[in-house]
């Protein structure tokens, strides 16, 4: 069907939409907003809006960039990049649910969740297939690697591995196994993301080097163990830990 702007719906001059849209009544589509095609934006939500920066010159030529298949619930504020030129980018097929929040020059990959009043401070990075769930707080700068699952109401200050699962303050409690297999991941892979996931969180030391060590010693053949690993490699914060691990052993794997 052709792009549907309900009554009440304020989409400004220069905003740009794709094919197949629908902006509910009361939604605020700003000049900033760039939707990809067959976003849903529902009523009360602000996409583009400005960052919450107090340095911020408003005349700043910034985007938010929406994905094709998205869906943007009731309440959610996209803020846009506080950069000349640069954008909040979130990926398709994510989902947006009532009060979630993604900050200034945030990047959220392809089929993302952020649950009821989830919160993406400034800067902050999603991987693929992640779940944030509600009233979960991210800080600025973190990086949440893909397919990882995030407790509601947990509070993230570090940054969180590929395939993990963390709750409360940077704890992190073993593999997201569920959502490995639901991915189609081989036993292959999920038998190798156990290996590396207990040689850098069972080991003695850096978390850093530990990770390097056990990618440098060449014994992992998927790609998903090696993107687990290369992971530490990078990064502005430091990493969440292990708190009370487990890790499954089931036959499936």
């Amino acid at each position: 069907m052709p792009t549907l702007i309900h009554p009440s719906a304020i989409v400004e001059d220069g905003a740009q939409l794709g094919a197949d849209c629908e902006i509910m009544a009361h939604a605020v589509i700003t000049r900033h907003a760039v939707l990809g095609d067959r976003v849903v934006v529902h009523p009360g939500a602000v996409v583009g809006g400005d960052p919450q920066y107090l340095k911020f010159d408003r005349a700043t030529p910034s985007f938010v960039r929406v994905g094709a298949g998205t869906v943007i619930r009731e309440n959610v504020t996209l803020n846009r990049a506080i950069h000349a030129d640069q954008a909040t980018v979130v990926g398709e097929r994510c989902f947006f649910m009532a009060g979630s929040h993604a900050g200034h020059d945030c990047t959220v990959g392809d089929d993302v969740v952020l649950a009821n009043n989830a919160m993406l401070a400034g800067h902050v990075s999603v991987g693929a297939f992640s779940f944030i769930g509600g009233g979960a707080g991210i800080h600025q700068f973190c990086r949440i690697g893909e397919s990882c699952m995030v407790a509601g109401i947990a509070r993230i200050t570090q940054d969180l591995a590929p395939f993990t699962i963390t709750a409360e303050r940077d704890e992190v409690s073993g593999l997201n196994l569920v959502g490995l297999k639901r991915r189609g991941f081989s036993r292959d892979a999920i038998r190798e993301l156990k290996e590396a996931f207990r040689a850098v969180y069972f080991g003695t030391g850096n978390i850093r080097g530990l990770a390097a060590s056990a990618l440098a010693g060449g014994g992992y053949a998927t790609a998903e163990a090696r993107r687990f690993l290369e992971f530490f490699a990078l990064g502005k914060r430091g990493f969440a830990r292990a708190s009370r691990v487990v890790v499954s052993d089931d036959s499936d794997a």
